[in-house]
Formats: structure tokens, sequence, C-alpha cells
């Protein structure tokens, strides 16, 4: 398949933005972890901003960023969401309350529960009507998605943005699925080059053992083995390098995905 990028976002440890991660990815800027920034999204009526979770302020954050930037109408823009973990702090707090004697969970708890709750409050924020699909692929959750946001740019013809996203969990949770850091980044992927067009993308399902592409730097290598959002950053690396070159990305089984990248 082959899809062209629009647009990019990005949010994680000292990741605050595309355009200011781009010299860390590059090479030409240290990488220096800090708490990443997740503000609300001020495309959100006020009510629905008050009831969003860390989760939901990621996508959105990385989201809005990479349409921003790929100047395209999101209520026109198909969306696929994928995450691995989901919002595991409202899970861990709904497992609280129905541990206690009360077991009376909060409505809005439950509702920012479920898997689909950030690709609900995109569609809130972006009066989209379009078609949304939302993933979960464990430590294949980016690969998983970006092959299924390429398959509909290709197969229907449409533009479609690509949000992946995941938190730590709490303990004790985190103890049986650790994820190291906080990291989300979203793509704009278009079927056709336009004016606005980054780099092509051909993307290609391989039945293979191959090494996933590692990140040289070794904390920036932490935090890709360390969140299954966070596999995209070999690919993201060389989309700002604005660098030819092709990555392997973890899929699942022996299943892998080769991306190989050209400049616009």
């Amino acid at each position: 398949m082959r899809v062209f990028v629009e647009g990019v976002g990005v949010r994680g440890p000292g990741l605050n933005g595309w355009q200011a991660s781009c010299a860390v990815f590059a090479g030409s800027a240290g990488y220096v972890p800090a708490p990443p920034v997740l503000p609300s999204s001020e495309w959100l009526p006020p009510a629905e901003r008050r009831r969003t979770v860390p989760t939901v302020k990621l996508a959105l954050a990385v989201g809005g960023e990479a349409i921003t930037q790929s100047q395209r109408d999101p209520a026109v823009t198909s969306s696929v969401f994928s995450s691995s973990c989901g919002d595991g702090e409202t899970i861990h707090h709904i497992f609280e309350v129905l541990a206690s004697p009360e077991r009376e969970v909060s409505p809005t708890r439950f509702h920012n529960s479920v898997h689909n709750a950030p690709a609900g409050y995109w569609s809130i924020a972006t009066q989209s009507r379009e078609p949304s699909t939302s993933l979960c692929c464990y430590d294949a959750s980016f690969s998983a998605g970006l092959l299924e946001a390429a398959v509909q740019a290709t197969v229907e013809a449409r533009t479609v943005i690509l949000i992946v996203y995941d938190l730590p969990y709490p303990e004790p949770l985190h103890a049986k699925r650790p994820i190291g850091a906080t990291f989300g980044t979203a793509l704009v992927l278009t079927p056709q080059a336009g004016e606005r067009s980054l780099a092509r993308l051909d993307i290609q399902l391989t039945c293979g053992g191959a090494t996933p592409t590692a990140m040289s730097d070794p904390a920036l290598e932490q935090l890709r083995i360390g969140n299954p959002a966070a596999r995209s950053l070999p690919l993201l690396s060389l989309l700002a390098r604005r660098e030819a070159g092709t990555v392997v990305l973890q899929h699942i089984a022996d299943n892998r995905i080769d991306v190989s990248l050209e400049p616009c």
C-alpha cells in the first residue's frame, strides 16, 4: 500500500509537539525526558472538557496537532484510534469501587472506561460523522493501527487520521502490565500526494522474524520498548530527518510491517 503523510502530532516525556520534537528525533538535539504536557482540547464544549481524562487529553492533543498541520477539516476526515491499554487509571478506580461495599460506579467513570471513549470525544470536538475505528493489538497496537488506516485510505480513497496512545497503569495493574511512560502520536494519511505532503509511505505486511528497528539514543529506545504507541518512534525519526529509508515495525505472531519512506 502507498499513502502520504500530511500531518504529524506527538506527545511524550520531553516531547511536547512535533515541531518541538523534530530536532530530538533527527538527532540534532539531545533528548531530555520530562513530564509530558497534556492540555485540555479547546475544541470541546466546557462540559465535556471538564470530564476528560489523561487518555482523552493525550489523544486529542496529538490528533489536533496533526489535523491542524495538515489543514484538513476534521469534520470530514475518517479516524482510526489504537491503544494497547486504553484508560487504565479509570479502570483502576472502577475496580476499587467494585471491591468496596457500595459498588456504585460513577457514570462519568463508566463512559470514560470504554475503549472508544477518545473516539467519542474526538467526534464531539470535531463534529465529525465520518467512520471511526478503535483498535487494540497489545504491543503491536501502533502497527495494527497504521495498517488499518492505510487500508482505509487506499481502498476507500479517503483521508484518514491515525491516533495512537498509551499511558501507564496505576499499581497494582502496572505490575501485571507495565507501561514505562506516557506517549501518543498521530498521522494524517492521504491516498494521493498533495501540496502539503511530507512523505510517501510504502507499507508492506511481511512474514518473517526480522528485528524491529531500534532507536540509537538509549533513552528514546527505552521509551520505544516501554510503550506500545512509542513503537512509532523509528518512523517518526525518519520523518523528522526527511531521509529516505525503511523501518521494520513489530506486528503479531511472526509477521512484521516494513515501511519505506520517501520525503516529498
